[in-house]
Formats: structure tokens, sequence, C-alpha cells
């Protein structure tokens, strides 16, 4: 049965939080998974895009995708899945913001992997897969969506087709979305201020929200 509007919207970000994860052993199962949840889309742009990164990967060893990855996202400058870092960089004001994310998340009745970030983006897409409190974040995050988008595209990363395909679901851009890009663009992520303490965003979490615990990680319908 092919799928639409909603139902097609959590399936894309289902398939796209598999998609921008690390590759593991499960890689392999981990694409047929993906391929065949592709097949129950309309054939339209969004499924274009993401058989594009499917096709690509497909032709790699899980090494080589791991390599791949790590080339993107780890050791590239300037591209991050943290998608908070964009706006607030290393600061404490990024730490608030993981706080309030992690809130978004209890709120839903889920929680965090062990060492995970609520700003990491499959982490936002898997919880936008079984929730709609995780497609308002990514509509929250629209900005820092698109400059991860544009920084892929600029490195011609096969992975720049997943976040295409995450920002055709959520639609045009805002004139208010578009006016934070451009300043995001002009300013690049900020330092911390002189004169404030650091906390690291893992401490933040620990003082805001400790019962994080309590709370079962998310579960993609894919996997």
């Amino acid at each position: 049965m092919t799928l639409t509007g909603k139902a097609a919207a959590r399936l894309v970000c289902g398939c796209a939080s598999v998609l921008l994860s690390y590759p593991e052993e499960s890689f392999v199962d981990d694409l047929d998974a993906v391929r065949r949840a592709l097949d129950r889309l309309p054939r339209r742009r969004v499924r274009a895009r993401l058989t594009d990164t499917v096709t690509w990967l497909s032709t790699m060893s899980v090494l080589q995708a791991a390599t791949q990855y790590v080339e993107a996202f780890d050791l590239a400058r300037g591209v991050t899945l943290h998608l908070t870092y964009y706006r607030y960089g290393d600061t404490r004001e990024r730490g608030m913001a993981l706080v309030r994310l992690a809130e978004a998340y209890r709120a839903g009745g889920v929680g965090l992997r062990t060492g995970e970030l609520p700003d990491f983006l499959p982490a936002v897409l898997e919880l936008a897969a079984i929730s709609p409190i995780g497609m308002e974040l990514l509509r929250e995050q629209r900005s820092e969506l698109e400059m991860l988008r544009a920084e892929l595209v600029a490195a011609r990363s096969g992975y720049a087709s997943v976040v295409e395909a995450i920002g055709e679901v959520l639609g045009p851009l805002s004139a208010a979305t578009r006016a934070t890009l451009q300043r995001l663009r002009a300013q690049g992520p900020p330092t911390e201020r002189v004169g404030l303490e650091r906390s690291e965003p893992s401490e933040l979490l620990v003082q805001h929200w400790p019962g994080r615990e309590a709370c079962a990680p998310p579960a993609n319908p894919l996997r």
C-alpha cells in the first residue's frame, strides 16, 4: 500500500534516520529495510532522493561506508549532525538548548541512547518517525538543517540527498527561517563569551534532566 500525508512523512524520517546513522554490522540489512520501505512511498522527488543515497551506499562495504561517514560528518569543517552547533557553537546557550530538546523527548515518552545528545539529527528523525513532537523539532531547526544541506551539497556528498528529502517533507522555507539562515551564514557558530564558566552539554543534561534514563529510547519502525 502506498503511503501519503503524515504517514509518508513519518516513513521518510525513519528512512533518513537509518541512512544518516553510522554504518554498523547491520549496514546491509539496514539498507535492505530502507529499500523495502521506500517502495511504500509515491514515486516522487522525496523517494528519488532517498533512493539515490541508498544506491550510493550500496556500492560500498561497511568499512568504506564508515569511512565516508567519518569524512562527511567528523572531519569536514563546518559539517555536523548536531544541529544546535550551527546556532550556538560550543557555548553555554547550546547546553541549555540541549536541555530543552531533551525535555521534548521526555514529553514524547522516549529517551536517548547512552552518549547520544538530543540534537543529533538521526535521533531527532527517529523521534519524528514515531511522534509529532519529533516533526515539530525538525521544523524548529529548519535553518540548521538548511545549513547542513548546503554544506553537504558543496562537498558533493551522497548524504546531501537525504537532507534534501527531509526538506521536501517539511515544505518551503518561511521568511523567518530565511532571515535566520542568512544570519547564521554571516556570523557562523559563536564562541563562549568571556567571563562565563563553560559547561559541557552532557554535564548540563545531567544537572537539568536527571530522570532521562527512565525513558526508553525511540524505536525506529524500520529497525
